[in-house]
This record gives structure tokens, C-alpha cells and sequence, in this order.
């Protein structure tokens, strides 16, 4: 099994199985916290597994997926509310777990900003509140809304629920013009336990009036969460919220130059800000901070979950700047997993997108560090046996039967994991389990291939599971996005007998085909005319598609929303990208074969107990393609466009290969309309250019050029080739300098560079 491999220990394909895997647990717990306020694993197995998933793609970086959870932010908005979007992203935190990662997060950043290791850097350590992320938004001193986090980009219009609480002021006095205040919505221990014991009291009487009773909640994140969406504001206004206010977003003059003076600042203003937030000077100080708030926590009277540690110079946040989903310059020092006992009911297998077949326990509920949860991982049938992938025992070889009384923990805030088994409380008829041979979706033969750790359905498109997950992704947010088609709605029309839709094509015929027949579609429960009108309009509008949005739409496996970017922005056109995958195939599948002798022979080594790398394993297997001149010539275009790998490369040549998929995929561009990305829109002198950064840059990291190029329109590529237009070239450069100058490249220095982007 892949989750008891250390990242170190995989091989590629147990790497992708595993991310595959991660996906879909990190997904499923998102939209449960997120989405329904209603967390089925705790925060410590969510950030365990989501640092999994980004070591994982930090070793084998070709493999990052489409729905990588290293790009996702929260969950999608609920549909009862409206909607705003932040004018500044609400990113999340990347996280800390051991003392290391603290001086690591501390090297990183002076490695970045090219400090040494005597210059000051001082950081401000703060709880980390476990309860619901408010944006407040005030234009010349008055609250105008106020909104989740949402996904990120779009949160939930809440502001009269915000409101009614105590602590968010709705007039401010000497505040900046603009003014987006950030802070957590939660709830105190004592109001927690009042609100539960009022909601047990109301419910003697409801159960008395043959009513029915009223959930209590589980713990307290999930009441402030549940509080503060709800659509009638009386509602909230009964619930005992508090708030504390933390960081900002949009704002029209600075609050001061320092972390901890914004701090300062918010509270003079009348926000309410936690007393434990301080000032520290270097990792040591952190970690100290850390141990003494870890051991105020019981007594705090409000839950946490860890501590943040923000850069407390702002100019220095400002230089480092933010990755897709989480800012440089902070990180989350987060409290160990706890563990609980619990009843093994039964074992669920889900049938993933890929195929894949998953074992998921089914608890009987328990509480664990305050989340209920349900289901656990089981991950693979090695893991059920009690062995790991190499055939060696874990759990001391105890094996895992419904019926047994297991050990679950969360190490974050995905579904928990089996951490143990208590064999004298085994039932007496408990039998081994073992995995099914047929998919139980579609009954065709679910094989393990040698040295694979997961069973996969060979059935394909056959197999409803993989089909309707590939529809969902389809319509998803930041694929198509059509109003009023979301899963749901999907799961329904996939089922439908006179009106379905099993492919991305059939959702474009779905107007033409409910008019010629004679079973409506606003006769179906939940539609009638004005909805079926609106479904078909935004079906329509649709049909005119961003580039970029319809590739990443497909779900063609490694795709992702960046790497479907990049390929429209190089191609252009979706002739030429389909024109480019075709011609590049037979170098792709060299390709394959190259890399798969490498990998034999990686593993033979290892079996003789010889460690290190054999060779440089992809410029070895690049090298060893046999192919046609015009075959290696397309399989390199593509594998140049920056940030496209090899794994993006295979998978899209794969996917114009397949005779059944290629022929869905024309059907469906046919009926489209697809719009050529727009070049950026800047002056400056690099926009559109390619630029390559070589040797060692002596006024700034190469992280940071790279970040400041991008922002002026250029395109940062790692390698030189014909389509290189400046390679800046510092002290030590030197194959690619080389290159640049065969080529006739335009190569420049540092202070060159700066001059050139100066003023910008």
C-alpha cells in the first residue's frame, strides 16, 4: 500500500496511485468542512495528507494532478447565498508539524531573500483559532459586507448574519478609506455548551408535540460555522458568535509597516485581537511560544488547533509574496492527531474517476479531538492484510474484518486512518476480507497489475462510477461552470432513460432532444418552465468557451487548471494542440518505453541493494527515444512549454490516441466555439517574451526574478531553445549559456535585467 511508503521509497506509479488517492480523500473533506460545516476527519489528518500529497508532487512533479488539492482553497460557495468576490484572494496556510519545520520555514525564507543567517528576522506567533474565516469590507468607516472564504476567490454574502455579532463593529473611526478586515468567527466553550444545553431543553417539548428534534452540534467550529450561514438572520443573531480579527485584505493606505503594528492598529480601532499574539525573534522564540500556548490550550476556553507565524516586517511579506494557494512569508505550526476507538461496521468499495477501487471503512461514529467522524481509509487490500507494499507487516501483521474494535487517528482534516487493531475483542465469526475481482459499479474485471498497489476497473467508459465523476469534473467551477448543472444534477440526468446525458456532448444536445421528445423535462421533479429556460441558457452560454477552461474541463488525466493554461496560451488554437498530440505520439510512447526500462532497471539495483540513481533517470530516458525526426521535434515542443512534463505530455498524446475518447472529445468541440487566450495586457518591455534565468543571481533569489518576470507578462522557462528570446545569465552560467549563444539568444545580466524591467 502507498500511504505506508515513505514519499522516498516510491516508485513513479505508486506515487500517482497514492496522489490519485490523496485527491479524492482531500477533496471529499473539503467539501464536508467547507461546503457542509460538517468536517467527517480532523484537521490533523487533513494536513498530514495534504503534505503528503505536496511532497509527493515535489518528487515527481510531472505527476501533479487536475484536481490537485495543493491548487484547491476551501469548497464552493452555497448556492443560498449571493455570492462576492474578494478583492484580495483568502488564501490558506502552508503547514508545520515538528520543531524542524520551523527552522525550515525560517531557512527558506532567507534563502529566498538572500539573507544570512546573522541579518534580524523577526516573526509574530499567534493561536490559530479553530472556527470559520470572515472577511469584513468598510468603505469610509461603514461595514458594506461582509463574506466567508468560501474557495478562496468567491465567498458567501453573510453580512447581515455579521451583524449580530458583538465583536464585528459595523462604524469605524479613523480608519482607512478602505478597510477588508480578516479574523475567525467562533464560538467559546461556555456558549457552546449553553447552546446545546437550550437546543436539548427545545427539543423535550418538540419530541412532546410529535415534532422533530433538533441536531445538537458536535462541536464548536461546526456551530459558529452553522450559525453564521444561516439564511435568517434572527437565527444568528441568537447564536453567542464571537470574533477575532487577525490580517486584512484590500486596503487603500497601509495600517502600519510591521505585522504586529497592523495588529495594534486593528485594535485601537475597536476590533477585538487575541492577548497571546507576540513578537519573536527567530525559530527558537517560536517554538517556545508555541509550547506555551500548546500548554494554555485546554484552558483557553475556545478551541485551536495550532499557531501561525507570520514575517513581521510588511515589506518583507510584500518582496516574498504568495505560491497558488498559500503566502510565503507565514505558515501554521499545527497540534499533534489524537487517536479514538471505535466498531468497524462494514467496508464500502468507491470506484474512483481513474478506476480505481477504494476501501473505505464504515465506523460507528465517534468523536475524535472534537470531530465526529464515520469513515476511515483502508486504502488497498496490502493495507486491509496488514502488510505494506513490500510485503512486510504493519500493525504488527494484524489484519482488519468488519466486526474488529480499531484505533483511528487524524493527522488532518481528511478521513481518518486505521492505526490499529484490538484482537481480543475480535468477533468470533469475523472473516478476512479480501477486495473484490469485479468492479461493483459495473462488473468488469478490477485487475492489479505487477507491483501496483490498487485494483482498477478495466471497464473504462463502460463504467458508469468513472464516467459520471468525468462529468462532474466537466461542469465543475473552474471547468465549464454551467449554472444549474452542477453534480446533482449530473447524478440525475446520467440515470435518466429519455434525457441523458453520459458524455460532455450530451449536455449540448440536451435542448434539441428535450424538444422532440415527448417526456419533458420540466415535467421532472425539481424542474419547471422558467428553470428548464435557465438551465438551457446557461447550457448555452456556454457554448462559447475560454481555451484553457475547456481543456482542463476534459479531465484528461495530470491536466491541471495551470498546465491547461499554459498549453492554450503556446497553442493557441485547439487545432494545433491536437494537431501537435498526434504528431508527438510515437516519440511519447518511446518516451514510455525508455523510461520504463529505467525504471526496471532502478528496481533491479535496488534489489541488489545498490543505492543512488542509476542515471539521471529523465534525461536518460529522453535521450534513449527512437523516433521520427518530426515526432522527437513535436514530443520537444511540448515538453519546453514551461511547467509541462513529461507525465502532461504522455497523458494528452494518450488521450488524442484513444480512438473512443478522441471521438467524444470532436463530437464535442464541434458544437463549440473555443476562445484563443488573451495575450497579457502590459507595456512592459518583457511582456510575451521568453525568458530564462542561468547562474547565480546576486541581487535577488531566482524564485523572486521568476515571480517579478511573470508579473510583467513574460514567460519564465526553465531550458534554452529557438524560442528563448533573453536568457539572463549570472556568475557560474553555463551549458545554457552556451546554448543561448548557438542560438543566437539575446543573454544579459543581472543589472542588465534590472534595468530593463526598472520602474516597472
Amino acid at each position: 500500500m502507498t500511504d505506508a511508503l515513505t514519499v522516498s521509497e516510491m516508485t513513479k506509479e505508486q506515487a500517482r496511485l497514492e496522489l490519485a488517492r490523496l485527491a479524492a480523500f482531500l477533496g471529499q473533506a473539503n467539501t464536508a468542512y467547507h461546503g457542509a460545516d460538517a468536517p467527517e476527519i480532523s484537521d490533523a489528518e487533513y494536513d498530514a495528507a495534504k503534505r503528503r500529497n505536496a511532497e509527493i508532487e515535489t518528487r515527481f512533479p510531472d505527476l501533479k494532478r487536475a484536481d490537485s488539492p495543493s491548487d484547491q482553497v476551501g469548497a464552493t460557495p452555497s448556492e443560498g447565498f449571493g455570492k462576492i468576490t474578494h478583492v484580495v484572494p483568502m488564501l490558506s496556510l502552508g503547514n508545520a508539524f515538528e520543531d524542524g519545520d520551523v527552522s525550515d520555514f525560517d531557512d527558506r525564507i532567507r534563502k529566498y531573500l538572500n539573507m544570512l543567517p546573522r541579518d534580524t528576522l523577526r516573526f509574530t506567533a499567534e493561536p490559530k483559532i479553530d472556527g470559520l474565516s470572515l472577511s469584513l469590507r468598510y468603505e469610509s468607516g461603514t461595514l458594506v459586507y461582509a463574506a466567508t472564504r468560501g474557495d478562496g476567490e468567491t465567498g458567501e454574502n453573510v453580512t447581515e448574519n455579521a451583524k449580530t455579532i458583538a465583536d464585528v463593529p459595523q462604524v469605524l473611526e479613523g480608519a482607512p478609506e478602505v478597510l477588508e478586515v480578516r479574523g475567525e468567527v467562533y464560538m467559546s466553550h461556555a456558549d457552546f455548551a449553553a447552546l446545546n444545553a437550550r437546543i436539548v431543553e427545545k427539543n423535550i417539548k418538540l419530541e412532546a408535540d410529535g415534532k422533530k428534534p433538533q441536531t445538537v452540534f458536535a462541536n464548536p467550529r461546526n456551530a459558529a460555522a452553522g450559525s453564521l450561514r444561516q439564511l435568517d438572520p434572527t437565527v444568528t443573531r441568537e447564536r453567542p458568535l464571537r470574533f477575532f480579527a487577525y490580517a486584512w485584505g484590500d486596503l487603500s493606505e497601509p495600517l502600519a509597516d510591521t505585522q504586529m503594528g497592523a495588529i495594534e492598529r486593528l485594535a485601537a480601532l475597536g476590533f477585538v485581537t487575541n492577548d497571546l499574539t507576540k513578537l519573536c525573534d527567530g525559530p527558537a522564540e517560536l517554538v517556545a511560544h508555541y509550547r506555551d500556548i500548546e500548554e494554555q490550550r485546554a484552558s483557553l476556553g475556545y478551541d485551536i488547533d495550532g499557531v501561525v507565524y507570520k514575517v513581521d516586517d510588511l515589506t518583507l511579506q510584500t518582496r516574498l509574496g504568495f505560491r497558488s494557494t498559500t503566502p510565503r512569508w507565514a505558515i501554521a505550526h499545527k497540534f499533534p492527531a489524537e487517536l479514538a476507538w471505535t466498531r468497524l461496521e462494514g467496508i464500502d468499495i468507491q470506484v474512483g474517476r481513474t478506476g480505481a477501487l477504494s476501501p473505505v471503512a464504515r465506523l460507528q461514529p465517534v468523536t475524535v479531538g472534537g470531530v465526529v467522524v464515520s469513515n476511515a481509509t483502508l486504502h488497498n487490500e496490502d493495507y486491509i492484510a496488514g502488510r505494506d507494499s513490500k510485503g512486510e507487516e504493519i500493525r504488527d501483521g494484524k489484519d482488519i474484518r468488519v466486526g474488529d474494535w480499531v484505533q483511528v487517528y487524524r493527522a488532518g482534516d481528511v478521513i481518518p486512518k486505521v492505526a490499529d487493531v484490538d484482537l481480543k475483542k475480535r468477533p468470533e465469526d469475523a472473516v478476512p476480507y479480501l477486495l473484490p475481482d469485479a468492479c461493483p459499479e459495473c462488473g468488469s474485471a478490477a485487475e492489479r497489475e505487477e507491483g501496483d498497489a490498487v485494483r482498477y476497473c478495466t471497464g473504462g467508459l463502460i463504467c458508469p462510477a468513472q464516467a459520471i465523476e468525468k462529468l462532474k469534473h466537466f461542469v465543475a467551477r473552474k471547468a465549464l461552470d454551467i449554472e444549474g448543472l452542477g453534480a446533482k444534477q449530473i447524478e440525475m440526468f446520467f440515470e435518466d432513460e429519455q434525457l441523458p446525458i453520459r458524455t460532455p456532448a450530451d449536455i449540448f444536445t440536451l435542448a434539441e432532444r428535450d424538444g422532440a421528445n415527448l417526456t419533458k423535462l420540466k415535467n421532472r421533479k425539481g424542474f419547471k418552465d422558467k428553470s428548464v429556460a435557465n438551465l438551457f441558457a446557461a447550457i448555452e452560454a456556454k457554448r462559447e468557451i475560454a481555451f484553457g477552461r475547456l481543456l482542463f474541463g476534459l479531465g484528461i488525466r495530470h491536466i491541471g487548471e495551470t498546465a491547461a493554461k499554459d498549453l492554450a496560451q503556446h497553442f493557441l488554437t485547439w487545432e494545433k494542440l491536437a494537431a501537435a498530440a498526434e504528431a508527438a505520439r510515437p516519440a511519447a510512447l518511446a518516451w514510455r518505453a525508455a523510461d520504463a526500462a529505467e525504471e526496471a532497471e532502478r528496481i533491479a539495483a535496488k534489489k541488489e541493494r545498490r543505492r543512488g540513481r542509476i542515471k539521471e533517470a529523465r534525461d536518460a530516458a529522453a535521450a534513449k527515444v527512437d523516433a521520427p525526426f518530426v515526432a522527437r521535434q513535436a514530443w520537444d515542443d511540448l515538453t519546453d512549454i514551461d511547467g509541462i512534463g513529461a507525465a502532461v505530455a504522455l497523458s494528452l498524446t494518450d488521450a488524442f490516441a484513444n480512438a473512443q475518447e478522441r471521438a467524444e472529445i470532436d463530437r464535442l468541440v464541434a458544437m463549440l466555439t473555443i476562445e484563443a487566450p488573451q495575450a497579457a495586457a502590459t507595456e512592459s518591455p518583457v511582456a510575451g517574451k521568453t525568458v530564462v534565468f542561468t547562474g547565480k543571481l546576486e541581487k535577488m533569489t531566482r524564485d523572486e526574478a521568476k515571480v517579478r518576470a511573470e508579473s510583467l507578462g513574460a514567460k519564465v522557462s526553465g531550458s534554452v531553445s529557438g524560442k528563448t528570446d533573453i536568457l539572463v545569465a549570472g556568475p557560474g552560467a553555463g551549458s545554457k549559456a552556451k546554448k543561448a549563444a548557438d542560438l543566437g539568444v539575446l543573454t544579459i545580466d543581472e543589472d542588465a535585467w534590472l534595468e530593463l524591467i526598472a520602474g516597472l
